[in-house]
Formats: structure tokens, sequence, C-alpha cells
């Protein structure tokens, strides 16, 4: 059995790896990767394998470093299942679409200047079309329920704890090759105890084969309850300003938290009375996929449904669908709160808002989540004086926060807990979805305080015989 690592890799974008056994192919995701325009573009355009030859696709969760390039497979000559959760396969039935959109748009954008230089055009990664096309292919089990993808592969999910839908792949291979069974356990993205709406990350009791992912290998979270206690003072200074708290925020996951744990202060009123504003098409079609998954909810959120209702609905709480809408929120001179994609600030209507308010230091930017190297939100954590939007630049004189406690993915403390309760430990790991740093911090705790025997960091296209 071979291990093929196409992305992901000292890297914590574009997860993709490749399985080969028995003469078959297993996909184990295909993320976009993320980063600087051009080298994204290009990476995303050329699979790293054939698509064609690969038997069946398994994907841990709808985030699009993880989902975002099965269009581009299935136009490539996939014909295979794409195995997952219910909430995953519904996650994307929107977000793929969105990103088909943005896919069109950025090659629109692109041409107007090349057509300039009588440059020919390009053609977007995928189309729309594509996208609609690839959801025939998907097919959904439930957590716990084991089945047989491929001959003598069997796959059953457990819940990652990391967004909705987010599972943990379980896969016990008949390595016929080698005459010997191997339990490969893929993490995905391992979530964090105690985050809202979703439950705990699930253990595992075994494996012999682990791909773990790394994300925060070298650091430690905030603890929740203080990152909420966090968001009350900055959300309450900014409003004694009278300013606006603007959020770039990951339209599936972090925005339903924000919501939530926003709602639940108000109640309380440990936060001023003003209105908050999801300002984004997806965030809006996300949250209605949640409402249709109380499967995969925490006891928390539940007994807060049968006290208050809606947690994702409240009086002061808009959505705004339209582009009129949007804009309205250009002119308001009251404090407010708007939550809008993307999450790292490339794209989507967060560019307007982030120029309209930039600024300003009454205002408060505040970011949740990781933002990748090159892109603006990066900038924004750094405090770069000047910051280019849209091509313009502009003087970041709005305060700068930063709250990671909201974070879906587990710490390094929690990493190691999780790995830590595998009874019978790999005697291969690989650590994925991080950066070098992170992820050579987890693999040299991994060996030193488990006793884990040989844990790898792939490189890019990597391959290991294991």
């Amino acid at each position: 059995m071979k291990i093929n690592f196409h992305g992901a890799a000292r890297t914590v974008t574009g997860s993709q790896h490749l399985i080969e056994v028995n003469g078959q192919r297993l996909l184990l995701d295909c993320g976009l990767y993320q980063g600087s325009r051009r080298e994204a573009f290009e990476r995303n355009r050329s699979l790293p394998f054939d698509a064609g030859a690969v038997d069946a696709m398994i994907l841990s969760h709808a985030h699009i470093d993880h989902s975002g390039n099965i269009p581009n497979l299935v136009k490539s000559g996939f014909r295979g299942d794409i195995v997952c959760t219910f909430a995953t396969r519904d996650l994307c039935s929107t977000m793929l679409l969105d990103s088909a959109h943005i896919q069109e748009m950025d090659a629109q954008f692109v041409n107007k200047k090349r057509a300039r230089k009588n440059e020919p055009p390009v053609q977007p990664i995928y189309t729309t079309e594509d996208a609609l096309d690839c959801l025939d292919y998907f097919n959904s089990i439930g957590y716990h329920r084991e089945r047989e993808i491929l001959p003598g592969i069997n796959v059953k999910f457990l819940d990652a704890g990391h967004m909705l839908g987010s599972a943990i792949v379980v896969l016990d291979i008949e390595d016929r090759d080698a005459g010997r069974d191997v339990r490969l356990v893929f993490s995905g993205d391992l979530g964090r105890k105690g985050i809202p709406i979703i439950r705990d990350p699930e253990v595992v009791d075994h494996a012999d084969v682990l791909i773990l992912e790394s994300t925060y290998g070298n650091r430690i979270h905030e603890n929740f309850d203080d990152s909420e206690k966090k968001l009350e003072k900055i959300v309450g200074d900014t409003f004694r300003r009278g300013g606006a708290v603007i959020i770039p925020s990951f339209a599936v996951g972090r925005t339903q938290q924000l919501v939530y744990t926003l709602h639940k202060l108000m109640l309380k009123r440990d936060i001023p009375e003003m209105n908050i504003y999801v300002d984004s098409p997806l965030a809006i079609n996300a949250t209605s996929v949640f409402r249709l998954h109380p499967e995969a909810y925490d006891s928390e959120i539940r007994e807060f449904m049968l006290a208050e209702g809606d947690p994702f609905g409240f009086e002061q709480l808009y959505y705004t669908r339209s582009v009129e809408q949007s804009k309205e929120l250009n002119f308001k001179r009251e404090p407010f709160i708007v939550i809008s994609a993307s999450g790292m600030a490339e794209t989507g209507r967060i560019l307007h808002h982030l120029a309209n308010r930039i600024e300003d230091p009454r205002n408060t930017i505040l970011i949740v989540g990781w933002q990748a190297p090159d892109t603006l939100g990066r900038r924004l954590v750094e405090k770069q004086p000047v910051v280019r939007i849209f091509g313009d630049e502009y003087h970041l004189n709005a305060q700068v926060e930063v709250i990671n406690g909201f974070s879906g993915h587990a710490d390094c403390n929690e990493l190691m807990e999780w790995a830590g309760a595998i009874t019978k430990q790999p005697r291969r790991t690989f650590l994925v979805h991080g950066e070098e740093d992170a992820a050579f911090a987890l693999a040299d705790n991994l060996k030193a305080k488990l006793g884990y025997e040989q844990v790898d960091v792939p490189e890019m296209h990597q391959k290991f015989a294991v």
C-alpha cells in the first residue's frame, strides 16, 4: 500500500491524499489550494494525478480547502463515488456552487485586464455547471455506519467535532499484496471539546497508519469561555467609540458559532443591544443547512433551542442577501456588527466593508480564524500600516483584534490528548495540514511524550510505502 501526499503537505490548505492498494486508487479529500492568486490558480487547475484512474473518493468535511476542487476532479474524468456524511453533502451543494461563481468572477476580472493587453482569455478552473455535475457522484452515509466502498476497503465515519458533518475517516483495508489487514485513520480536521453547536471529537481505539492534521501543532488556544469574554469586551469598547465591528468569517461553521455566541451574550445583556448583520449569501445558505441537521448538534445547543428557539435567528440579527442590502451598510453611522465572507478577507463582500471602514480608528476589525500567508487577512493580523484592497492603498487605522478561541481546530495539547487516547498506537504516522514549524513540533512531541514510533512530515507529492 502506498500513500501519495498531493496537498496540505507542510501547509494547511489543498488537502489531497491518494492511497494506492490492490490495484485501486482511493482519494482522501480534494481541496483547493489557497494562497497567492497566481500560484493557487496554477496548482488548482492541474491535478497532480489522473482523475479518471481514481476509483473512489472520501471527503472528510465540506470546507473548501478539503472539498473545493471536486468539480475539477469530476470535470477531469473521475467517475467514482464521493463518500461523505449527509451534512457534508448538503453543505457542498451550496459551497461548491459558490466556489464556482468565484472562479468565474475571478476569470472575468483577469480577462478584462488581458483584453487590454491583447492577451488570450483564461478559463475558470471550473464553472457552475461543473459544480452541479459533480453533485451526482456524492454518496452519503451516517456516523458509525460501516460500508464497503471498494473491494477489500471498508469505511466508517466518527465525528471529528470540527464543523457540521466533519468526520474522522476509519478505513479497514485488506492489503492483499502484503497479505495483511491495515487500519488507516485519517483525522480530517480535528475539532475541540466544548466549542458551540457541534459535538466533541470522538476517539479511535487503534490505528496501524495515522494521517493526522497539525494546524496548531505548536500553539495553545485561548479557552473558549475566555474568548467569549474577549468578544464581549471588544464589542463593548467598539460600541462606546461609536464604531463598527467588522468580522471576516468563514461562511460555514465560524459564522454560525459567532451568531450563536452573540445571541447568548445579547440575551444575558453582556453586550449592548445593536444590529448584527450576516452579509454573505453563502453563510445564509449554510445556516439553512445547519437547521436541517440537528442530529449533529451537542446537548448545549439543543437545550438552548428548547428554551429560546432558533439559535440562528433573533430580533437584532439580519441576513443581508442582496447586493443592495449589503451596500446600505456603508451608510450606517451607529454602531453595528457585520460578519462577512471570506474568512481570510481575500474575496467577497468583506472587502467592501474593509475598504469603507479600515481608515476609521473607531472601528474594529476582528480576526477569528487562521490566516494563510499572502492573504489580506494575514496582513491585517500583522498590522501592516498600509494594505491594498481592490488595487488601492488604505491606511490601517482601525483597531485589529484577534481571538483564536473560536478555532475549530484542536491545539497542540488537544491533538496530543486525542493521539494519546489511541490504545493501539500506529506504526506509521504522517502529519499533514500544518506549516512546517507546527508539524515538526507536533512530531517531536508525539515521539518524545507518547512514544510514537515513526512520525513523518511529508513534502508535497511525496510518496510512502506503508
